[in-house]
């Protein structure tokens, strides 16, 4: 009888929770190992049905950087990164479409279905979802690399509320070039335009670390830019970083970078006191 108890006592603690967000909006950007790993992602999308059946809209970004990385291996084409952004050529830009439009956005919302959620799978392109334009960086050409312009919240909005939609951050120019957007950028952009009351990014990492690799709980977006001078951001953390404090400069309530990696890290992120991750906030 105890545990059954202790059971209720953890609904009961999460009552506050379920009640303050019932009816808001969260960006959930799903990659990293957590991809891989089928326990892991069952444990993901089980969670994520719940919040759904609670009353919380929910929306997902998701990335596939290591399935890209197998299939371009497969095809010997080169693997290139600068400043945590993939140098996508032609070539490498067909295979990213192919791997995340055709190959995980299918499969994430083939599983979401199979266990009573309902999901249904877009692309940037879809409607001009995202519409983009190529990203210049200082020095290099990263190629078919896009810069978000404009998220087009209508048709998110159209959708049934009954489901969960489910999209693969590749978009087009107004000349009809595809372009591979990272997927922590276009999950920002999504839940900026929404005016999301949460944006959660599921990482490989606990969250933002120290020099001495010890999680920072919370972070303002002012202290962002003085992070990536000091080094204590970096490589790939440095536009997930930028595309946080951007989203919560426009309206987004709270980021959250939590370590996907740990079964049920959604829902211990936001239904505990203390939580798991880094929060970003004004």
């Amino acid at each position: 009888m105890e545990e059954y108890i202790k059971k209720a006592k953890v609904l009961l603690e999460a009552l506050p929770y379920i009640q303050k967000f019932a009816s808001k909006t969260f960006v959930i950007k799903f990659g990293g190992s957590i991809a891989s790993d089928t326990g892991l992602k069952e444990s993901f999308i089980k969670d994520v049905i719940l919040l759904k059946l609670i009353g919380i809209n929910i929306i997902i970004v998701h990335g596939g950087g290591k399935d890209i990385d197998y299939f371009l291996k497969k095809l010997n084409i080169d693997i290139n990164f600068h400043d945590g952004y993939r140098l996508t050529d032609e070539k490498t830009m067909e295979v990213v479409e192919m791997v995340l439009s055709g190959k995980i956005n299918k499969d994430l919302v083939a599983s979401i279905n199979k266990f009573g959620g309902r999901a249904c799978g877009l692309s940037g392109k879809d409607g001009n979802l995202i519409t983009a334009k190529k990203f210049k960086a200082a020095k290099v050409d990263l190629g078919f690399v896009g810069e978000v312009q404009n998220v087009d919240k209508k048709i998110l909005l159209a959708l049934d509320p009954l489901f969960i939609p489910v999209i693969a951050p590749v978009s087009m120019d107004g000349e009809g070039n595809t372009l591979n957007i990272n997927a922590d950028i276009a999950a920002a952009a999504v839940a900026a335009e929404l005016e999301a009351e949460k944006l959660i990014i599921l990482s490989d990492r606990d969250g933002l670390l120290n020099f001495n690799n010890e999680l920072i709980p919370s972070v303002k977006t002012a202290d962002i830019k003085n992070m990536i001078k000091e080094g204590v951001i970096y490589g790939g953390m440095i536009p997930k970083a930028n595309s946080c404090a951007d989203a919560v400069k426009r309206g987004v309530k709270k980021v959250h970078i939590i370590n996907g990696s740990i079964p049920h890290a959604v829902l211990l992120e936001i239904f505990t006191k203390k939580g798991i991750g880094t929060q970003i906030t004004n």
